[in-house]
């Protein structure tokens, strides 16, 4: 019996026991806060800020104590971020307001929710708002957790459910706002949303601005659809990048078909870009006084700005999201994506205009924001950079290419009309080149063209006996080191260097028609087929299996600006004897009326130094390998470019009446700046190129560093110097590419004046004689 009694008693004390431990931890779950997040404050892109907390039915900020990295990744995957990069303390991203909900705050990283983690408490806190952390997440979102991070579960997805009517247009501007929760689409009330709350739509997918809508018509169609509401309203302030940066709205009582009596679901119309919308925009600038230069994208580049005829960068101190999405909208983009600092998409030249931009996110235009005009201690490192949201133009599924090593690079084939329906077809090769390629990068968003490619069929061009054996080396692309004439004939030697220069891509068999011929591309089109091209009468007598278009596509690309001020200063005439241009003469560098001068007789040459200057994002380098350069015997060096650089002499009225002729003898890093290294030397016959933030220089005295000016007459005329004149060669930005002064010659001296980059000439006051410097 006295058995049974402690049986009973340690059974029921186990009972008790195990009966407290599942309360605990009920009480526990049930005990830990719902609470929403959200990255705010003065920041540059929209994956990172100041870690605010909304709990309670109050928006609060974080202390830094105690945070650490594994708290950053609890916060950015509650955002939908799959990871974070950092966190900063000390309000990087500005003081926030209200209660400081979290302090001493201590995450495993393994936390769904940053409540799960160790703190104080909710609204226990010794710290001031100058200690409000903040996170960088990475850009990469979690699958299916993409826009909006409710209270109650996250929505999946957000799109413009078009109409009928419009769901042909491209792109899409106007149709009712739906989210994606819980795998099913749902429409929002419209009670309580705002033009802000449209702004931010229309901003995310590309578009500039709103406008009003039929509402009648929307009515009707509401009535004739079955509804399935959201149940949470939005509140934006109409500066969010995103809709995920809005504040979360009053819930929404769902009562099946009685749910938003008073209203309807929300519909947007949105304002395309001009350069998107199907006929002439009307409401933008003619002649926007912001301009984008050296992105790769469409809707990316470095900011430059006009003042009184002259276009300057902008300093980065204080550049934000707010900003960059003023310079969007104005160029007809919807909001910024982010805000970039630090010359990331290339450093500009000329003046910094603007400095501490501060906008409130309204204005017209960059012009129009608060800024200071002292841009002492800002150089063009710290130059602002934006990428903007662009619509979806669907231009991507037009192009595409085949057969290559990597998605960035391969056979162009486009989707063009053969007898009444749309089939992929190839590009006749003839007249391609580096234009035409960056167009299709562009268009496929594979940023920048390294290459313009004609490829061919190694099937169809040599011989079966001999097919097997170069393949492999060809497709290699490094066979001519291995070859000799000693070991190969000599037809096998010249199909090997033959193949250095061509590539070799399978592309789809079905595709090997031609659809597209006589491309001729500006370089600034967003398409293909936007460029000149003979149309639907096809004209490509070498075929386009044989002889298709090919191209190879970058991230990153080389800019090259010569420096104005140095041509200036250092321009001035010699008589040389025509004995001593023996080299110069061989290398066309002197007029034809030199052919045949006598050896004791006179050139005048206008001499000038040059230094070139890489702005860009990656070297640049000859397109041709070195196995391809020409040796030039009499000056002993190798031309690794056919033409790198052309010098004439215009009449005020373009007429070309002297010109030089530079071939590329030596590309080389003659100087850097701080902190690079020299990578290209061409002593001992090193590689050739130019490299990021390195200079290279061609001194007034070397050979063919001149314009032969024997034959030209006294007066006033345009001096002009033009880099890598063929675009042999791709780069970021060609506008500042070409050089102009105004240049004075009376007989015996010359006057070299007003040198400046791009492609305009400025109409310039008249001078008089003593202000201008004889050289």
């Amino acid at each position: 019996t006295e058995l049974h009694i402690i049986c009973f008693s340690i059974h029921c004390l186990l009972s008790i026991l195990l009966c407290m431990w599942a309360l605990c931890h009920a009480q526990s779950d049930s005990s830990t806060p719902v609470i929403q997040l959200r990255l705010a404050g003065e920041k540059r892109k929209h994956y990172e800020g100041r870690v605010e907390v909304y709990y309670n039915g109050e928006w609060g900020t974080v202390c830094d104590d105690d945070f650490s990295i594994y708290a950053a990744q609890v916060v950015c995957r509650q955002l939908g971020y799959l990871d974070a990069v950092s966190w900063h303390p000390s309000s990087k991203y500005g003081r926030g307001e209200g209660r400081i909900w979290l302090d001493n705050v201590h995450c495993s990283g393994r936390e769904s929710s940053l409540a799960q983690c160790e703190s104080n408490g909710f609204g226990v806190s010794d710290c001031k708002h100058t200690e409000d952390v903040g996170v960088v997440c990475s850009q990469k979102r979690i699958p299916g957790f993409r826009f909006i991070n409710t209270l109650a579960n996250s929505v999946e997805d957000i799109r413009i459910r078009a109409t009928y009517s419009h769901r042909k247009r491209i792109p899409i501007t106007e149709g009712f706002v739906e989210v994606k929760d819980g795998g099913k689409w749902r429409q929002i009330c419209n009670e309580g949303w705002t033009e802000m709350n449209t702004r931010v739509v229309c901003g995310m997918y590309g578009f500039p601005g709103e406008k009003g809508y039929n509402t009648r018509a929307y009515k009707l169609l509401a009535k004739r659809r079955r509804k399935n509401y959201w149940g949470h309203s939005v509140n934006c302030t109409g500066n969010e990048a995103e809709l995920s940066d809005c504040k979360l709205g009053r819930e929404v009582e769902l009562k099946g078909n009685r749910t938003c009596e008073q209203g309807m679901p929300v519909v947007i119309s949105c304002i395309p870009g001009r350069a998107f919308a199907p006929s002439v925009s009307a409401g933008f600038r003619k002649q926007p006084l912001v301009r984008l230069r050296g992105g790769a994208m469409i809707g990316e580049g470095r900011v430059e700005v006009l003042k009184n005829g002259e276009w300057g960068t902008v300093c980065d101190d204080n550049w934000n999201i707010r900003a960059a999405t003023v310079v969007c909208r104005e160029l007809g983009f919807g909001s910024a994506k982010e805000a970039l600092t630090g010359g990331q998409l290339g450093q500009g030249i000329g003046p910094v205009h603007m400095n501490e931009v501060e906008c409130s996110g309204f204005e017209k235009s960059l012009t129009e924001c608060f800024f200071n005009r002292d841009v002492l201690g800002c150089s063009h490192e710290e130059d602002a950079a934006v990428r903007c949201n662009v619509p979806a133009m669907g231009f991507h599924t037009r192009l595409r290419l085949s057969g290559g090593r990597n998605p960035y690079e391969g056979r162009v084939e486009v989707l063009g009309e053969r007898n009444g329906s749309l089939v992929w077809g190839t590009v006749c090769s003839d007249s391609w080149g580096t234009m035409e390629a960056m167009v299709v990068c562009r268009q496929l968003g594979l940023g920048f063209a390294s290459n313009a490619f004609q490829v061919r069929s190694l099937e169809q061009i040599i011989p079966n006996s001999l097919y097997e054996k170069v393949k492999p080396r060809c497709q290699a692309q490094w066979m001519s080191m291995y070859c000799s004439e000693q070991a190969f004939t000599k037809q096998y030697l010249f199909l090997l260097l033959f193949c250095q220069e061509t590539w070799y891509w399978q592309g789809d068999s079905s595709a090997d028609a031609v659809v597209m011929s006589g491309v001729r591309c500006s370089g600034t089109e967003l398409t293909l087929d936007q460029c000149l091209h003979h149309g639907k009468h096809i004209h490509c007598p070498r075929g386009g299996g044989r002889f298709a278009a090919g191209v190879s596509c970058t991230e990153t690309a080389p800019d090259l600006v010569l420096n104005a001020q140095v041509v200036e200063q250092t321009t001035y005439l010699e008589d040389r004897p025509m004995y001593a241009l023996q080299c110069a003469q061989e290398e066309n560098c002197l007029s034809s009326s030199a052919k045949g001068a006598d050896t004791n007789s006179y050139r005048r040459l206008l001499r000038f130094s040059s230094q070139i200057h890489n702005n860009g994002r990656s070297d640049f380098r000859p397109r041709a390998g070195h196995q391809s350069w020409i040796w030039h015997e009499c000056h002993r060096h190798f031309h690794s470019m056919e033409v790198f650089t052309h010098y004439d002499l215009l009449s005020l009225n373009g007429t070309k009446v002297a010109e030089g002729h530079k071939a590329s003898f030596c590309l080389e890093d003659t100087y850097c700046d701080e902190g690079i290294q020299k990578t290209y030397v061409c002593a001992n016959f090193g590689s050739q190129g130019i490299t990021v933030g390195c200079w290279d220089t061609y001194r007034h005295d070397i050979d063919c560093q001149w314009i032969d000016v024997t034959d030209v007459k006294p007066g006033d005329y345009i001096f002009q110097v033009v880099i890598n004149p063929n675009y042999e060669v791709a780069e970021s930005d060609y506008t500042n590419n070409i050089m102009k002064c105004r240049c004075r010659y009376d007989g015996n001296r010359i006057w070299t004046y007003n040198c400046h980059i791009g492609f305009k000439f400025k109409k310039c006051h008249q001078i008089n004689n003593k202000n201008i410097t004889a050289q």
